[in-house]
């Protein structure tokens, strides 16, 4: 049997204990659910599962565990059982499920339904990213697109799924690693719009074990801005990033519009730039892209063999639905369910310690 991964330490997650416990980040029906279970001294047993609805790869079970840990009334006093973040799930499966005094965790639903919802989409989508691009890489770009509180737990759900890098220390904080990026637009602004001198800034200031990538669409002129870099820095530089925005056109695509959809990062262009690097004898540098990558668009590339070597994805990730619904299945021992949602077999939960 292939060994289960090590779920992460509830302490990691650094939750805002006391206020989950109070029922602060809570729906108001459940703490006062609770209030009226302790006031009543009523406190049944009572068995709760959890399920999405969706074909997903699941994320946010860890986190949802330290929820339960750290800020049910009792965890001494629960019976958990639970899948693993990175199980693909099909709909209607259950993912978790709790069983103990209800009055214990009733206040705690809102919460781990958030979690397994946030980081099930977001894992998700990346994983359908991944499988698109396969075997390219996908560079984890979604934090600008989103409250900064949320970075940690999707950088490890994008690590799940597969993402090769993340864009912030926060992200890849779950697993010990570091933030990778590029030479942004700002820095070559800086430099007076001076890319090559914004990059050779870069690897004079930068320690020399990371690779220099550079965007190369500031003056919208990505071949010969591509071509200046590798020829002022040679094996200094790694690769270049396409990042065109979809309401220009690019110097070297005007001459061919009329033959297919000009704007933005388009298959041309990278063609272009694969090209011209090639042409002056720099077929070691590689070729990322990115601004407004879906799925579908990396499908495309790649069934046209587009020259890419790596794909960065934002905004994307965070779309659909990936929703968890949980119920009382069973009180007592004795099946007890809204009509409907009945207690569902779950061999595959494995019992949290």
């Amino acid at each position: 049997m292939t060994a289960r991964p090590k779920r992460l330490d509830p302490a990691i997650f650094n939750l805002p204990v006391e206020r989950m416990r109070a029922g602060y980040y809570s729906d108001k029906y459940f703490v006062r659910a609770r209030e009226v279970l302790n006031r009543d001294g009523y406190n049944p047993s009572v068995t709760v599962q959890i399920f999405g609805k969706a074909d997903a790869l699941l994320g946010g079970i860890d986190e949802a565990i330290a929820i339960l840990k750290l800020c049910s009334d009792d965890w001494s006093a629960l019976d958990v059982k639970a899948l693993y973040d990175g199980d693909a799930v099909a709909p209607w499966e259950v993912v978790l499920e709790i069983e103990g005094p209800y009055a214990h965790f009733a206040h705690l639903e809102t919460l781990y339904l958030g979690v397994l919802a946030r980081r099930t989409r977001v894992g998700t989508n990346t994983r359908r990213v991944v499988a698109a691009a396969d075997p390219k890489q996908i560079m984890f770009f979604p934090a600008r697109h989103d409250h900064w509180l949320v970075q940690t737990g999707d950088g490890y759900a994008a690590h799940i799924a597969g993402a090769i890098g993340v864009s912030t220390d926060a992200q890849a904080s779950w697993w010990g690693s570091e933030g990778i990026g590029t030479v942004p637009h700002g820095l070559i602004a800086a430099y007076g719009g001076d890319t090559v001198l914004a990059s050779r800034k870069f690897l004079e200031h930068m320690d020399h074990d990371v690779r220099l990538v550079t965007l190369v669409d500031f003056e919208n002129d990505c071949v010969r801005t591509s071509v200046d870099l590798a020829n002022a820095l040679g094996s200094s530089l790694y690769g270049v990033r396409i990042d065109t925005s979809e309401m220009l056109v690019d110097k070297s695509v005007i001459p061919m519009m009329g033959h297919s959809k000009p704007t933005g990062v388009t298959p041309q262009l990278v063609h272009n730039v694969r090209d011209a690097l090639d042409r002056a004898g720099h077929r070691q540098v590689r070729i990322v892209v990115s601004g407004g990558f879906t799925v579908d668009k990396i499908l495309d590339f790649e069934a046209r063999q587009v020259p890419v070597d790596a794909y960065g994805v934002g905004s994307s990730l965070f779309q659909g639905r990936f929703d968890f619904t949980a119920d009382v299945v069973m009180h007592a021992g004795k099946p007890c369910a809204k009509v409907g949602r009945e207690y569902r077999a779950s061999p595959r939960l494995e019992k949290v310690v």
